[in-house]
């Protein structure tokens, strides 16, 4: 089968390489039909993911059908379309009976981590992929569900809402900023609004992702590039500050603004993947009575946002503003890195 192969850092090819196979009865295998990029990929390009080492297959959000099944595998058979979660769940220790599923203790990959795909395992930029834990890391997509839409489960709709509105504590009436409205950054927009948020700030350096954001819920928004970008925030809340920040970017300017525009008692979700020192000024934070929170996201809430998706109450069909074919990986990725002068958020890759 021909896959997205990491060869070091900025080192990347789309090369032929051995199809996957069953390792585990719990394993199934996917043949991909829609797959996409995530910044996560292009920070691991940059080597800020140091785990990845040459010869793996990136990626971790794709759908498929499934062509094989292990011996222990029930409640999934051969031809079902299927969601793969970013993250594995055993669905069996302690903390996937928890909902951190970000944590799960199976052994596939390592102990501990729940996010294997293109990271610790062969990831799914790939004509097939190996699933393990399968029963618990694969959800069915309904027939009235797109591709596209059931893609955007994978990671972003679930990463946006559990890291950043419900890790973010939003609470009806409040007042949400969100720093960075790219596709992470859209789906919290879109799901701050489940809890009741009064007003969604996006603010971003691109205005073309400002406009997009109000398609995804934004009330409001704000040029990050300008000298008045937080007096302009405060200004929406008479002086006061968010009541929820949430940083979905992941370079330490962005996670200092989100700290500069909560109010006091506020609350600091942090989304972005950070792949340098951030500094974190307790000296001034400490007397602002704020929470800081940050996680990877457990995808426990995957089968309540699939049903939204379906009844159409989530904008995840406005994701997608590029489509390539599995022989044209390269240009996607180029388009992809390029976002600020292509207008990308979301590439879909099909076959």
């Amino acid at each position: 089968m021909k896959a997205l192969v990491y060869g070091g850092p900025g080192i990347k090819s789309w090369i032929d390489v051995p199809d996957p196979v069953i390792q585990n009865p719990t394993d199934v295998i996917v043949r991909l039909d829609t797959t996409t990029i995530c910044g996560t990929d292009l920070h691991i390009l940059k080597g800020d993911v140091p785990a990845v080492t040459p010869g793996r297959i990136l990626g971790h959000e794709g759908v498929g059908k499934i062509t094989e099944v292990g011996s222990s595998v029930t409640n999934l058979k051969v031809g079902d379309r299927v969601i793969i979660s970013c993250i594995k769940s055993c669905g069996s220790c302690a903390n996937c009976k928890m909902g951190l599923y970000s944590h799960c203790l199976g052994d596939e990959g390592a102990s501990g981590i729940g996010w294997v795909f293109g990271h610790l395992i062969d990831g799914t930029q790939a004509e097939y992929v190996r699933v393990p834990y399968a029963e618990n890391s694969l959800y069915k997509l309904p027939a009235s569900v797109t591709d596209e839409e059931g893609l955007m489960l994978s990671d972003i709709f679930p990463t946006g809402f559990e890291i950043g509105v419900q890790y973010g504590g939003v609470k009806p009436g409040d007042v949400v900023a969100v720093i960075g409205a790219g596709p992470v950054g859209l789906a919290a927009i879109a799901t701050a609004g489940l809890y009741g948020a009064a007003k969604i700030i996006a603010i971003d350096l691109d205005l073309n992702r400002l406009e997009k954001s109000r398609e995804f819920g934004a009330t409001d928004t704000v040029l990050s590039g300008t000298a008045t970008w937080k007096a302009e925030v405060m200004a929406m809340t008479d002086g006061a500050g968010v009541d929820v920040s949430i940083e979905a970017v992941g370079v330490p300017t962005t996670f200092t603004m989100a700290t500069e525009i909560v109010r006091p008692g506020g609350h600091v979700a942090n989304v972005g993947v950070h792949g340098k020192e951030v500094p974190l000024h307790l000296e001034s934070l400490w007397i602002q009575n704020i929470f800081i929170s940050m996680g990877l996201v457990n995808t426990n809430t995957t089968p309540m946002l699939l049903k939204l998706i379906e009844s159409k109450k989530l904008p995840a069909h406005k994701m997608v503003t590029h489509r390539f074919t599995f022989d044209q990986f390269m240009e996607a990725y180029d388009t992809f890195g390029r976002a600020a002068e292509t207008k990308a958020l979301k590439v879909a890759i099909a076959r």
